[in-house]
């Protein structure tokens, strides 16, 4: 890896984690793809799990007052056992397999925000079950907040209280998946420390930045954003798998 490479790394990483603050993800998105040009998609989603834990944590601290701890009982824990449930798969499959799975996310992601459709289907039980595949794909391909905030809009939540409630079932996930990526990537992880502690102090910087935004936003133009957030998202995806 170069010196310029380890700057765009640390430039997105403040980038990704500003955006994880004012919509509720972004930085395995953002991250994981840049870091796969080096390193492969496996290690990649092993490495960039560790920031992303590191700045989900500190945004949760941050925020905790105003998670919406019902939404996260019936979405959030399916999240964290969806997480567990790819983490365990993910090391089975090749760099092909992943990206492949992580441009489903994309796609998918894509779709319902061009679609609207989850702006109209409220169902607990489907939220649950939206919840439960997001937090698959975030142990999978190292990618679930696209699905997951769009999932969320449908339980209309004040900005705050969206992003924070994001963020607990982010934690969450986190929680499940980190230790099986330690123990399956943990000498590869090792050897990447450069760029994880970069990328770790990025993300940590890009939130404290994005909170300031994100306080400053009406509940409408809020929902814009996440949804314009989300179309985006879903563009890159669909890029990468052509």
């Amino acid at each position: 890896m170069t010196v310029w490479f380890f700057v765009a790394l640390t430039l997105v990483a403040v980038l990704s984690g500003a955006t994880a603050a004012v919509v509720g993800f972004g930085i395995g998105s953002l991250l994981t793809p840049l870091l796969a040009l080096r390193v492969g998609m496996p290690a990649a989603i092993a490495a960039i799990a560790l920031p992303h834990a590191a700045a989900t944590a500190l945004r949760f601290w941050r925020l905790r007052g105003a998670v919406d701890w019902a939404v996260v009982r019936r979405f959030g824990v399916l999240s964290a056992a969806g997480g567990l449930a790819g983490a365990l798969l993910y090391a089975r499959l090749g760099g092909r397999a992943l990206t492949l799975a992580l441009a489903g996310l994309l796609i998918l992601t894509g779709v319902t925000g061009l679609t609207g459709i989850m702006a109209r289907w409220s169902s607990p039980r489907a939220a649950g079950l939206l919840g439960a595949i997001s937090g698959f794909f975030g142990g999978l391909a190292g990618n679930q907040g696209g699905l997951r905030s769009a999932a969320l809009l449908t339980f209309r939540l004040e900005p705050a209280a969206f992003v924070a409630t994001a963020t607990a079932t982010a934690l969450l996930v986190d929680a499940a998946r980190t230790p099986v990526y330690l123990w399956r990537a943990g000498p590869t992880l090792l050897a990447l420390w450069v760029p994880i502690a970069l990328a770790t102090a990025g993300v940590l910087g890009g939130t404290l930045v994005g909170e300031r935004i994100l306080l400053g936003m009406t509940a409408e133009r809020f929902r814009r954003v996440v949804s314009v957030a989300i179309l985006a998202l879903g563009a890159m995806l669909l890029v990468r798998a052509s």
